[in-house]
């Protein structure tokens, strides 16, 4: 946590020790991966520091390209299937990315002349088939809880770092707030949506960090870093992200009781009550820091206190436009990259997708609706054999919420949709005892 912290300083002030650094992680990992033939699902970590860094990258100039992201995700992973293959009962997963195939080819026919079809292509499809291949590795892929535990920490470093270096960036946010939209100044100069999410993500593996690591330290350092990434997932005013670190938090939290008896269960009132307690004091002292205004952003309201007309900052009318190309092409959809020049065609306006369900829907059409059918259901069949990861609605929670946001611009919620599937076994080894 302290090579992270030192990081974030670093990069405040040289932008450009975030490339180097990235650089050295991946040489880092690839070294350690081959050198150990994968041994201990060193793919896994690696793949999930690259998805914790991501938006940090991004933010300040160290991604080498815009998706590099999710197709190093793809690359680890992929080396990892070389090493160990992957689990014959994943079936499922390898006919989704089947039904990705159609709407390519629609794509060369019905995208306009002049747009560039393999970045279309590529800016598209990286996230759906980035799922893909995360699922088809994960898949009743058994590790340990500690392994689990390591891999999580992967993911939540790094986004320690980018909670630093926003205090950095803007250390006073009292002089930024002036209304109640979302504000990219207190997301490093960023998009506060991208940001919030990983920031949510970030808060989500620190609670169940809470509950499920018994060691005073570090529950005292993991409270002290939920009250600081939260603080700055509130302030960027983008609430996706941090209503999904709330939602998949009390599922968690949900799940984890029930797991337990009931002398247990009393046992971790006080904990509850404690984790409460400093999320109030962060959300009351974002309250007086800004004002008042997150507690009107959050009632749908502008800074003069009027309810906005539409909750969902316009996503409810993008929402729509692609339905109703998926109404007009039920079977083929219009073509992966199309949604863009069909809403600029209709609405005179080109944006982008905020929600991956009706993206998927409007350019792969029959193809589409089968393949969200396929990754919403199989992994609660799954959880009806296995019960061993109690991380599985958790992170299948992420994954939904934050697709119907923020689509799959970001490899987080293809990654940990992958990890939702992983089958977690008792590390301890069996006695056996000889005469």
């Amino acid at each position: 946590m302290i090579i992270h912290i030192v990081l974030a300083v670093l990069v405040n002030f040289a932008e450009d020790t975030a490339k180097y650094f990235l650089f050295a992680v991946i040489i880092y990992f690839l070294y350690r991966i081959f050198s150990k033939a994968n041994k201990n699902n060193e793919v896994l970590l690696a793949a999930a520091y690259v998805a914790g860094y991501e938006v940090f990258s991004r933010m300040n100039g160290g991604a080498f390209t815009y998706e590099f992201a999710k197709y190093a995700v793809m690359g680890f992973l992929l080396i990892g299937i070389f090493y160990k293959g992957f689990n014959r009962k994943s079936w499922a997963y390898i006919f989704y990315i089947f039904l990705l195939i159609p709407g390519i080819l629609f794509s060369a026919i019905n995208l306009n002349y002049d747009t560039n079809i393999g970045n279309a292509i590529g800016f598209n499809l990286s996230g759906p088939i980035c799922l893909g291949i995360s699922a088809l590795y994960c898949y009743d892929r058994r590790i340990s809880q500690h392994q689990m535990q390591n891999i999580l920490l992967a993911v939540l470093l790094p986004i320690i770092s980018m909670t630093i270096y926003l205090y950095l960036y803007t250390p006073s946010i009292r002089d930024i707030i002036t209304n109640t939209a979302s504000n990219s100044r207190a997301s490093g100069g960023f998009g506060p949506n991208q940001v919030a999410t990983v920031l949510g993500l970030g808060v989500i593996i620190i609670f169940t960090r809470l509950f499920l690591i018994k060691d005073r330290l570090l529950n005292a350092i993991d409270l002290t870093l939920l009250g600081l990434v939260g603080y700055r997932a509130m302030v960027t005013f983008s609430r996706g992200g941090v209503f999904t670190a709330v939602i998949c938090s009390v599922l968690f939290l949900i799940v984890f009781l029930f797991s337990k008896r009931g002398k247990e269960k009393a046992v971790l009132i006080p904990k509850i009550i404690l984790v409460v307690s400093v999320l109030f004091l962060t959300w009351l002292f974002t309250s007086i820091l800004t004002l008042g205004l997150i507690d009107k952003r959050y009632a749908n309201q502008d800074a003069l206190g009027r309810e906005k007309e539409d909750i969902t900052t316009g996503r409810a009318k993008l929402f729509n436009a692609e339905l109703q190309a998926f109404y007009e092409n039920p079977i083929t959809g219009i073509g992966v990259g199309k949604v863009k020049e069909f809403r600029l065609e209709r609405t005179g306006k080109e944006s982008a997708s905020h929600n991956e369900i009706s993206r998927i829907l409007s350019e792969h059409g029959i193809f589409g609706f089968f393949a969200i059918i396929l990754l919403i259901i199989t992994p609660l069949l799954f959880r009806l054999k296995n019960k061993s990861n109690i991380y599985i609605y958790t992170f299948l929670m992420f994954w939904f919420l934050t697709i119907n946001h923020s689509s799959m611009r970001i490899a987080a919620p293809a990654f940990m949709y992958g990890l939702c599937l992983i089958t977690i076994i008792n590390a301890k080894k069996n006695i056996i005892h000889r005469k």
